[in-house]
This record gives C-alpha cells, sequence and structure tokens, in this order.
C-alpha cells in the first residue's frame, strides 16, 4: 500500500494542492501561500445568483462511476477541493477523470485497477470524509477494498459503523487495522438491513454496494436527503434496479452489471440557503436561481418566522428581508428537519435579529466552532451543552477570524458581508472544499469582497 513519501518537494506539491500548510519543506523560489477572504460592510445582498452541483451529490456521483467500466458522463459538477481530491483517488484506483468543460466530468476506466488495485490512501482521504463511499464500490467489483478511515471537518464523532455494518449484512468479512478498514467478499449477496440512524454516507454506500449483489437488498431507516434520490437516479440510468429513494425503506434488486451513462447532478440546496439567508440577514433580496423548494422547506419555514419574505419564483427561490428580524428556534434533524449544515449559517443570522434565538444542534455534538470566532465579531451567543443561546440586534464590526470548517466559514463570510468594518476570514481551504468560486457570487450581488494570498503562516 502506497505510504506517504518523504521528498520534500512531493510533500510540498501535495500540501499545496490540499490548500494546506506544508511542513519540514525545503525553501524553494516560490513561497508557500495560503488564502483568505477580505470583506467590507455592511452590505444588504441584492441580485441573482446560481446554484452551483451539489457537492453531496457529485461526491457519490463519482464513486458510483467504479461499477462500470463503461464512460460515465456527469454534468453540473462543482469545481471544488473536495471533488478534485475524490478525482485523484479515482485515478489511483485506475480510472480517468477528466474536467471536458464547464460543470462537466467525465470518468471511464483507462485498465486495470492500479496496483494494488483495491485501495484509498490516507493521503488521499485524510481531508473529506467522502473517501469512505468507494469502499461499496470497490468491494463489489473487485471482492476487497482497503480505505483509510475517513478525515473532514472536524464537527464531531461521525462513525462509520453504518457503512460496516450494511456491508457484513451483505456478506463482506470487515476487519480494521492500522487506520484502514478492509472488506472482502466474494460475491455480495442480498439481504434485509436496518440502519440503527439514519446514514446519508452509509446509506449511499450500501446501496451502490447492492446494486451489484446477488439477490435482493431491502434497506429500513435509510436517511432521506436529496442526495440519495439523485444518486439512485443516476444508479438506474446505469442499468440498477432501485425504488424507494427518498424514502425511509429502499429495494435494490442486484444486477450482473452496470454501463455508462450521462447525469446531471442537482443544485447545491446548502449552497443555496447559505444565500438565502446572507440576503434575509444583510437586509436584501436574493433571488437563487435552481434553489428547490422541496429541499429547503425547514429553511423556508425558519425564514418565514423570521420576518423574511421566501417565495418560488420561476427556476428558482427567492428571499427578501422583512422590516424586522424575529428571533427563531432552531433544531437540527436529518431530512426533511433542518439541516445541520446550514445551522452555523442560521446562528450568524440570528445575530441580527430582535431577542434571542435558540439553536440546537442534534446531529453533530461538536459543531459550534464558529460561536467564538462570531462572538470575537461582536456577537453575544452562550453555549451550553448542545444549545446555543444567541442575544440578538448584535452590532457586529470585522475583525480577523479562523474558519474551523466548511459550513462555519461560510457562517463567518456572512457576518462579515454584515459586519461593520473589514473581516478577514483565514484557513478559507475549508470553504474551498464545498463552495464554488463564493466571493465571485457574493461580488455579483454586490459585497465588498475579494480573495488574498498570504505567505504560509505568516
Amino acid at each position: 500500500m502506497e505510504r506517504l513519501l518523504s521528498d520534500p518537494a512531493r510533500a510540498e506539491s501535495r500540501a499545496e494542492a490540499l490548500n494546506t500548510e506544508p511542513r519540514n519543506t525545503e525553501s524553494r523560489n516560490t513561497e508557500p501561500r495560503v488564502d483568505k477572504l477580505e470583506i467590507e460592510g455592511p452590505v444588504a445582498l441584492r441580485g441573482t445568483v446560481a446554484a452551483s452541483g451539489a457537492k453531496n451529490a457529485a461526491l457519490p456521483a463519482l464513486a458510483a462511476t467504479l461499477l462500470t467500466d463503461d464512460k460515465v458522463e456527469l454534468a453540473r459538477v462543482p469545481d471544488v477541493r473536495d471533488i478534485r481530491t475524490l478525482c485523484r483517488l479515482l485515478e489511483h484506483l485506475g480510472a480517468g477523470c477528466a474536467r471536458v468543460g464547464p460543470g462537466r466530468v467525465d470518468v471511464a476506466r483507462v485498465g486495470e485497477l492500479a496496483s494494488p488495485a483495491h485501495d484509498a490512501p490516507y493521503e488521499l482521504v485524510k481531508t473529506m470524509r467522502a473517501g469512505i463511499l468507494v469502499l461499496g464500490p470497490v468491494l463489489a467489483r473487485r471482492g476487497v477494498a482497503t480505505v483509510s478511515l475517513p478525515g473532514g471537518c472536524a464537527i464531531g464523532n461521525r462513525p462509520i459503523d453504518e457503512h460496516l455494518r450494511g456491508m457484513e449484512a451483505l456478506g463482506a468479512k470487515v476487519r480494521l487495522e492500522g487506520g484502514y478498514v478492509t472488506a472482502e467478499a466474494a460475491r455480495l449477496r442480498g439481504a434485509k438491513f436496518r440502519f440503527q440512524v439514519p446514514s446519508v454516507t452509509g446509506t449511499e454506500n450500501v446501496m451502490m454496494a447492492a446494486s451489484l449483489a446477488r439477490g435482493i437488498t431491502v434497506l429500513e431507516n435509510c436517511a432521506r436527503e436529496a442526495e440519495i434520490v439523485d444518486l439512485a437516479n443516476l444508479l438506474n440510468a446505469m442499468g440498477a434496479r432501485i425504488a424507494g429513494a427518498g424514502t425511509d425503506a429502499i429495494e435494490i434488486e442486484g444486477v450482473e452489471s452496470l454501463h455508462g451513462a450521462r447525469h446531471e447532478i442537482i443544485p447545491d440546496r446548502i449552497e443555496a440557503g447559505s444565500y438565502l439567508i446572507g440576503a434575509v440577514m444583510s437586509g436584501g433580496d436574493v433571488t437563487v436561481e435552481g434553489a428547490r423548494a422541496e429541499d429547503l422547506g425547514a429553511l423556508a419555514e425558519k425564514l418565514t418566522e423570521a420576518g423574511a419574505t421566501v417565495e418560488v419564483v420561476p427556476g428558482g427561490l427567492r428571499a427578501a428581508a422583512g422590516d424586522d428580524l424575529r428571533p427563531v428556534l432552531v433544531e437540527t434533524a436529518p431530512h426533511p428537519g433542518f439541516p445541520t449544515d446550514l445551522q452555523a449559517q442560521i446562528m450568524a443570522l440570528a445575530t441580527q435579529a430582535q431577542g434571542i434565538s435558540t439553536v440546537r444542534e442534534y446531529v453533530f455534538e461538536n459543531r459550534f466552532q464558529h460561536v467564538p470566532e462570531l462572538n470575537r465579531m461582536g456577537a453575544d451567543i452562550r453555549v451550553r451543552n448542545r444549545t446555543a443561546k444567541v442575544r440578538g440586534r448584535s452590532k457586529l464590526t470585522g475583525a480577523h477570524v479562523m474558519a474551523t470548517d466548511l459550513r462555519a466559514s461560510a457562517s463567518l463570510v456572512l457576518a462579515g458581508v454584515v459586519a461593520k468594518g473589514t473581516t478577514v476570514v483565514d484557513r478559507i481551504y475549508h470553504l474551498d472544499r464545498g463552495y464554488e468560486a463564493m466571493e465571485s457570487k457574493l461580488q455579483s450581488l454586490g459585497a465588498r469582497v475579494h480573495r488574498i494570498s498570504a505567505p504560509a503562516g505568516g
């Protein structure tokens, strides 16, 4: 199995590709740089912006291409860091992953899988949780898969137990050793399996593996997110037989093989929701093209409770601020509940509401890391256990803040839009994992934001 290389140039190249700070590297003519966002506020966001393809739908779609030797053409794939990382993993596994136009990625087998043929090494999956999604497809195709335990945002315990229990239910032998999980099965077989908790990536992983299993698989207590429906649509286009995606019970009739297909990724509901929140908290009026009401019902309900206008318009959703923002009670939950991936952004909005808002995080136990940074900007947020109390009408002022995870990054950027003065958001490689050209889109809505580059560690 390939390990981290000690060659300094290779180490620095890998670090630059991930936008992390290279360590113990030799000096070179080009000093390592890191990006930040500088925002001048306050600004009311106004105008129209298009939602990119959903990162959380594109990642499992890319993993699904490993289930066939034929070419799979994917449209509306966002150009974000996690997508580029997963494409490198596909290439390591022997698939050609090429961006052939705006939003278009083609994946096709370029020969036998690389040797070893079944591994997803640590250096390729350490920055994102989605690397675990290759476990099911590689196991189903090759009979063995070895995947490094996943990385991603440090927002709490996100075990892969449901993935492993699902593979075992399909007949795989699973072992954990040295930070890797290995699953083996000569041929997976259909089974009835119930998730202990509704896991999005767990549902996706087991669904992909079961597509090539012998017999019928019934999955219960499945996650119901739109991204799962999108993956099922792609798999069915490839020849799979899947019914029930989007409900808590999914039935998969295994087939002998899958073929190529063309598929368009759904719009990113979390990105869309972030811009709708930004419109309301800044006193603006924004239409997000591609935003779908069925994906954002819980957010629309909370924005309406806060006094905003949210309406379906041709091709998207519009959100406009009311005369006065009212406090809200938000409790995160699996879909169709309020998404945990919008919790940090709605908390930033609550800093501008009249009165005290309550935000309860029930999905991840460590997802309030943005609170100290918002408080640095003048917010009044107090956390106890999984509940945050936000005293509104805060007069936010610009400050130098640090992003701690992907969605925390977005909340700090939105806070910078409404804050008086200059806000600098550091460590935006988190933001770049999931938001395509956020500064450009905000600029189109009137925000004064630009990307700056500085020496690593400077």
